[in-house]
């Protein structure tokens, strides 16, 4: 499924969160699909099972992926609305990021056409569809 960095500084499970979040996001994981069983994931990566559990429980945490007691963890579907929080939270990022960018000289214009396109490479559009 993918590959985690054993020589890294970043704990493994929080790669591990990353690289799931990222599947999430970029629709290689879809809404209601079940993840790997935490045993069968640990074989594959040769990671200790406590290591998935807790990159699940941070997930479930986070609202990524949901739990069924006796069938596993699932992609949660993505809800308007539901991730209030979280949204703030990357808008202030969001907004470091473009201070940080005009520090560096980038003109506002700029920004923007970057930010323009990233949605529509996002989206798999043109930015002048």
């Amino acid at each position: 499924m993918f590959e985690l960095d054993l020589r890294s500084r970043s704990p493994v499970y929080e790669q591990l969160v990353e690289k799931i979040k990222d599947l999430i996001i970029n629709n290689v994981l879809q809404p209601d699909e079940q993840l790997p069983a935490v045993r069968v994931l640990a074989g594959e990566l040769t990671i200790n099972p406590n290591t998935i559990q807790k990159a699940y429980r941070e997930l479930e945490h986070r609202g990524y992926i949901y739990s069924v007691p006796g069938k596993g963890s699932f992609v949660k579907p993505a809800v308007a609305g539901d991730h209030d929080a979280r949204l703030r939270a990357l808008e202030n990022e969001l907004s470091r990021i473009i201070s940080e960018m005009l520090y560096l000289g980038a003109y506002p214009a700029d920004i923007i056409t970057r930010i323009q396109t990233q949605l529509f490479k996002d989206k798999g559009g043109q930015p002048h569809d």
